[in-house]
């Protein structure tokens, strides 16, 4: 009986080693979307298809909880009709400082015949403004609302901007903002990806760039975790023939590439008709969004110092609503940024908006990229980790020098910053 089995079962193993050289040539292309679409069948089929293409069959993960169907709903009720204008952008899913909201309101401002819908699932800590928010949990792992999202991009929009190397459906193809990219592309849609920081920015190019890098090993233990991280990002980025923009001026060095999309900032929030250093004890402010990048230790020991001998009152601010960041900028004498990274973002742009005296390090060949981009120089003071203070008591004995400076802030903005110049960027994407 036995010998029967084995005479029985030899032709299908057969059959099967003879189709597995095959069947895994062919589907190699498509290994994210087969895995995804594994995910989904029955144990018997996967086994199959396991042994088909020479894989491991898929390893059983402790049940998760399933998603609260009111959740789903409520991020399907909350979903904006499409735009009814011939050029329709989708950008997603990051929208940090609520940067992909002000790109797509900037490109419909600026750009006739284009609509856009932001949308938002992933938490960074406060709520900016988006078109569409969707709570987490449905965003991971919703497979109901990864379905009904993909249809509603792929039938509705013509373009679409990926953010930070982000999927913008979950884990629908297997957390692959790369593979979504290929399969929008596959439906027709236009789609770039637009780098925000840390996505693409490489920790041992940066350390051999920029002598007050914050990625040193001593000073961070997970830095070569994000190493393999940027390089995935980076790899995938060379693997698509697509659009790449950068946000900040510094990641030119990681991507030659791509273009630079300059972060925008309302100035009509921003607006502050106080000027700068005219009381006799300045207030000088430091907020950063990660210490480390910032170099906020140095900070804290330079203005700290300044602060006790009675020369400035210094406040260092974190954990504050966008709101409440308005409100202390605009009354702020300093407003002291970075001085680790080499480049400008967010903050400092709107304490340029106010009128504040800005203190950063910006490397010379980064300004020089911003001179290019806008014919102005960038106000922004320089100063490093090293010379903080002295550069502070510098301003602080020249105050006329420093309100010079500080005036120049907002026009710098409203030509770089405003958005007008990164709808521009973005037109050539768009009008493809």
């Amino acid at each position: 009986m036995s010998q029967l089995k084995t005479m029985v079962r030899a032709p299908r193993r057969l059959v099967l080693r003879a189709l597995r050289g095959p069947v895994r040539a062919l589907l190699r292309p498509f290994r994210p979307q087969v895995k995804a679409v594994r995910r989904r069948l029955p144990r018997r089929a996967d086994h199959y298809i396991a042994r088909l293409g020479g894989v491991q069959t898929r390893v059983v993960r402790p049940a998760v909880p399933p998603v609260p169907p009111e959740l789903v709903e409520q991020a399907r009720a909350a979903r904006p009709p499409a735009p009814e204008t011939p050029t329709r952008l989708y950008v997603a899913p990051a929208n940090f400082a609520g940067q992909g909201w002000l790109w797509a309101r900037a490109a419909e401002r600026q750009l006739p015949g284009v609509g856009a819908v932001t949308m938002v699932g992933i938490p960074s800590g406060f709520r900016f403004p988006s078109d569409h928010h969707v709570p987490e949990q449905v965003y991971l792992r919703s497979p109901e609302w990864q379905r009904e999202q993909f249809e509603y991009v792929r039938q509705n929009f013509t373009h679409a901007l990926i953010e930070a190397q982000r999927p913008m459906f979950g884990s629908l193809l297997s957390l692959n903002a790369f593979t979504e990219a290929r399969v929008l592309t596959g439906y027709g849609l236009r789609i770039a990806t637009i780098a925000h920081g840390r996505d693409v920015r490489l920790p041992s190019l940066h350390r051999e760039n920029y002598p007050f890098s914050p990625y040193v090993r001593e000073e961070w233990a997970d830095v070569d975790v994000l190493e393999r991280q940027v390089r995935r990002n980076l790899a995938g980025l060379a693997s698509i023939d697509m659009p790449a923009f950068v946000s900040t001026p510094d990641l030119l060095d990681d991507l030659p590439g791509a273009t630079w999309c300059p972060v925008v900032v309302d100035l009509a929030l921003w607006e502050t008709p106080e000027p700068p250093m005219e009381r006799p004890k300045p207030v000088a402010v430091h907020m950063p969004t990660s210490s480390k990048f910032k170099g906020s230790e140095q900070v804290d020991e330079a203005m700290n110092d300044l602060h006790e001998r009675g020369l400035v009152e210094y406040r260092r601010i974190e954990g504050v609503s966008p709101e409440e960041v308005r409100r202390i900028i605009g009354s702020a004498d300093l407003v002291l940024d970075q001085f680790r990274l080499g480049s400008y973002g967010v903050t400092a742009c709107e304490a340029m908006a106010a009128g504040r005296v800005v203190l950063g390090h910006v490397t010379e060949h980064n300004r020089q990229r911003v001179q290019e981009a806008n014919g102005d120089e960038l106000p922004i003071v320089e100063a490093t980790v090293e010379n903080i203070r002295e550069v502070a008591l510098e301003l602080l004995d020249d105050r006329e020098r420093a309100q010079k400076i500080a005036a120049q802030g907002p026009g710098f903005v409203r030509r770089l910053h405003n958005g007008n110049y990164s709808a521009k960027v973005l037109s050539s994407f768009l009008a493809s």
